[in-house]
């Protein structure tokens, strides 16, 4: 049996420059870190003494004797991919729901992909683990999905990443300032869950058709990355320029899909604006899920009570990524 335990992550800039059908003719690139809130993938081989072949549990109960039967589409192609003969098990468990803007379906992705390699017994690098599960998202399953997402569960940490032509041309550089500085940096971020979910790839695929008509805002988006590493290596930063710079990127982000938004939520930011936050943004695609905000300290409890209908939600930075956290040799029966 296997365990794997891959983080969930927060996307701070850069989002829709990598896309694909952008980065292969323009250059992308996003800042991003994780979490540590995670998703756990336990898998194991399932003895010939069932009914079924496959049993596979999330938020349904699966039972399967072919890979094709299989419902979820990340598990079907992922076994489709690793050619998997034998049958197997597979559990999950999320300490955030799914469809958040959290991306979660990369980290379950990303998670099954290291636990299925470790039950063969194989060791994979974290960037195999990302080209692998980038392949596995956008053409196996015909996602309408990002390059960022994997990359940064993979790796783990707070990285910038780069994305030039090619889908292996993926270049991440850890984000190295020192700790005294991060600690203050995630100090003034707030997460709150809206209770608003959404099917990211469907927002996803409105954003991807406008890409031609709004090369002026994603090349934008794709300056404020740097803009933002400059002010996190000042030696004294300005985080209100870290804010403001945020609040410049959801209001460019937010004109990319008429599905990026809604009433709900901007009444959600403009009431945390209200409160004190310099700015924030939606996380994801968009329309639900977890929204961000960048508070001064001293200003969070206002932000509190004025969202206080709204789950919050602290966290820290982590830095490991996708890892497996027990493994135990079996015979596949």
């Amino acid at each position: 049996m296997v365990i794997s335990r891959t983080p969930f992550r927060i996307s701070f800039f850069g989002g829709g420059t990598d896309y694909p059908v952008w980065y292969r003719h323009n250059p992308g690139a996003a800042l991003a870190t994780t979490i540590d809130k995670y998703c756990y993938i336990t898998c194991g081989f399932l003895p010939p003494f069932f009914e079924c072949k496959h049993r596979i549990v999330y938020s349904k109960w699966e039972m399967a004797n072919k890979i094709s039967e299989i419902q979820h589409p990340s598990v079907r192609e992922t076994l489709r991919f690793l050619k998997i003969k034998g049958g197997i098990s597979i559990q999950h468990v999320g300490d955030l729901p799914a469809r958040s803007g959290m991306g979660s379906s990369s980290s379950f992705t990303v998670g099954l992909l290291n636990a299925l390699y470790a039950l063969k017994g194989k060791i994979v690098s974290k960037k195999q683990l990302a080209l692998e599960a980038i392949d596995i998202e956008q053409n196996w399953m015909k996602e309408h999905i990002g390059s960022q997402d994997q990359v940064t569960v993979s790796f783990g940490g707070f990285n910038k990443m780069e994305f030039k032509g090619g889908r292996n041309n993926i270049e991440v550089t850890p984000v190295t300032v020192d700790q005294k500085k991060i600690r203050l940096f995630q100090n003034h971020l707030m997460l709150f869950f809206t209770g608003l979910s959404r099917t990211a790839s469907e927002i996803a695929e409105e954003q991807i058709k406008t890409i031609p008509q709004k090369k002026r805002e994603l090349n934008r988006m794709y300056e404020m990355v740097q803009e933002a590493i400059n002010i996190l290596n000042e030696d004294r930063p300005s985080f209100t320029r870290f804010g403001k710079l945020l609040h410049e990127n959801w209001e460019i982000k937010r004109t990319l899909s008429s599905k990026i938004t809604n009433t709900r939520i901007d009444e959600i930011y403009k009431t945390a604006r209200r409160a004190g936050a310099i700015g924030g943004k939606i996380l994801g695609a968009g329309g639900g899920g977890f929204i961000l905000f960048f508070v001064k300290p001293e200003l969070q409890h206002k932000v509190k009570a004025k969202l206080r209908q709204l789950l919050y939600v602290p966290f820290k930075f982590e830095e490991l990524g996708s890892q497996i956290i027990y493994y135990r040799p079996e015979s596949n029966f």
